[in-house]
């Protein structure tokens, strides 16, 4: 078995893998149930043997236990505070808990077999076939760690049986052998099947959210994220200058690919600090946290002009150079937008104000949503 077999089930989308590594850490009572019943098990077959080597494992087994039972509930602690990398390392935590309890269990098996003890045998036996159906529940979220698991908790048994001279130990440590392939292809099916349905299930979440054509967030999207800003914000609403001669010209393919260039210089400018949103035909809203006082109004103000002046460099459309322009509002709101829904559409009113303000100025310029505000910062 290539170690490569055991990682072939990776998911690039963080929003799937999160939720495939939250689904993991949800495995608490199922957790606790085997690692109780496998402490139990050990201590009892100890005892009843007296044998040194039954005392040793046990012990392996409670002390993977304790730490797979603490990594579950450090998880629950760390989780709403998780970045992307994080998960990964998590998910990770859980496999390397998941894979050293296997091996402490597995060897349980190892040693009854070794001496021969048969009752010791059975309940070894017993104990990894439950832990190995309770993993198979996860076949579907992460196989990867079900496979290593397995792998690692059927490797002292079939080790273990085939150095036995009885040859059905011998057909049996070849039978597991095959239930381990077995279990492999199941988890392949099983995981296939259930990320689709996670994959179709988040494609609807960004087709709610999200604009279909410029991939940005879209109207519904930008009014729940200011709904939910908390601190001083900026609010900049953007209008195209002089979209509707070049949509005329080209015709609306070419007007579409217009619009997503714009889209695209819009995430530049904002970055990974704020939100740029497609708010409806050659509308834009872009929303950025910022600092109180004058510095939040001197952050706005910058914002406002980068993305300006880059509406203002050519686009290539139809392999030509066409200028547009663009116009703006500005509105910086020290107040908690989400204190009141009803607050939502009047700022929104406010900005658009300021937008056409600086449309019938002649465009190409910005406004600010309250004059004497701008007449304070012209001279930044």
């Amino acid at each position: 078995m290539k170690p490569a077999a055991f990682f072939s089930f990776p998911h690039p989308n963080p929003g799937i893998r999160r939720e495939l590594v939250e689904l993991l850490y949800t495995s608490l009572p199922q957790v606790i149930a085997i690692s109780a019943t496998s402490v139990c098990g050990g201590v009892a077959l100890a005892i009843l043997s007296g044998d040194a080597g039954y005392a040793l494992i046990s012990f392996l087994i409670f002390v993977t236990a304790t730490v797979r039972l603490t990594s579950l509930y450090r998880y629950k602690a760390h989780a709403p505070n998780l970045s992307d990398r994080d998960v990964v390392i998590w998910e990770r935590i859980y496999g390397i808990c998941a894979a050293a309890f296997s091996v402490a269990l597995g060897l349980l098996s190892y040693r009854a077999l070794r001496l021969g003890d048969a009752p010791g045998a059975w309940i070894a036996f017993g104990l990894s076939m439950s832990y190995c159906v309770g993993m198979v529940s996860r076949a579907a979220i992460r196989p990867w760690i079900v496979l290593t698991a397995a792998a690692l908790l059927l490797a002292p048994t079939v080790v273990a049986g085939l150095l036995r001279p009885e040859l059905p130990y011998k057909i049996g440590a070849v039978m597991l052998m095959l239930f381990w392939i077995t279990l492999r292809e199941a988890s392949h099916h099983l995981s296939t099947a259930f990320i689709d349905r996670l994959e179709a299930k988040h494609a609807l979440a960004r087709q709610a959210s999200q604009d279909f054509l410029t991939g940005l967030p879209n109207r519904a999207a930008f009014l729940s994220a200011l709904l939910n800003a908390n601190g001083p914000i900026a609010i900049v609403a953007i209008d195209l200058d002089d979209f509707k001669p070049v949509n005329d010209r080209f015709g609306h393919h070419m007007g579409d690919n217009l619009l997503q260039q714009v889209a695209r210089r819009l995430a530049e400018c904002i970055g990974n600090d704020g939100l740029a949103a497609r708010f409806g035909g050659d509308e834009f809203m872009l929303l950025r946290r910022v600092e109180s006082g004058a510095a939040g109004h001197e952050a706005a103000l910058a914002l406002t002009r980068q993305a300006v002046m880059a509406l203002s460099m050519p686009f290539l459309v139809a392999d030509l150079p066409v200028r547009i322009g663009a116009s703006a509002g500005i509105l910086v709101v020290e107040d908690d937008p989400r204190a009141s829904e009803d607050a939502v559409p009047e700022l929104l009113e406010r900005v658009d104000r300021a937008l056409y303000a600086a449309k019938r100025a002649g465009g190409g310029r910005w406004k600010w949503s309250v004059e004497e505000v701008a007449a304070n910062l012209e001279a930044i």
